[in-house]
């Protein structure tokens, strides 16, 4: 397939061999066989540049493994109109830290030693309400919810039984 064709979804009307008005141009097999050639090219090179990119990420790409004592950055989502560790907007950190990871819950999980302000508890006037920030399968990073912790211990106790 031509890399036109694989961005628009419908074959290029080259301009090969196109001729002014009222010229008349002949179209014979030489013609055909010289823009097979062209096409095919195209598409060599268009192989060989995705071979090309494909072993250039795979050779930077690597699984990051932390062991207890390391130290780590963590992720935070930019929020809208939400002023999050002193800054707001366009400039807020995507990373804080570094902080240490204490212990390995699972297989991508750690538990850090994070400060107090950062515990994920609602302070209301006379509670505190524990939740936990989910990541549902098959959902977007933009989907994440936060749920009660007690609720989540009753439908998943597998997830909490080495966080307890």
């Amino acid at each position: 397939m031509a890399p036109f064709e694989a961005l628009y979804g419908r074959k290029c009307q080259s301009p090969i061999h196109w001729s002014d008005v009222g010229e008349r141009a002949a179209l014979g097999p030489d013609v055909l066989r010289e823009a097979e050639e062209k096409v095919r090219l195209t598409c060599e090179k268009l192989l060989a540049a995705q071979s090309r990119q494909k072993s250039y990420s795979d050779k930077r790409s690597r699984d990051l493994e932390f062991v207890v004592g390391n130290c780590v950055f963590l992720k935070v989502s930019p929020m809208r109109c939400v002023k999050r560790f002193g800054v707001r907007g366009k400039l807020s950190p995507r990373y804080i830290g570094p902080f240490e990871v204490l212990e390995c819950v699972g297989a991508v999980a750690y538990r850090l030693a994070l400060p107090p302000k950062l515990a994920d508890v609602r302070k209301l006037r006379n509670r505190e309400i524990p939740d936990v920030k989910i990541r549902w399968t098959n959902h977007d990073d933009r989907e994440v919810t936060w749920e009660l912790k007690e609720a989540m211990k009753v439908h998943y106790p597998h997830l909490f039984e080495v966080m307890s």
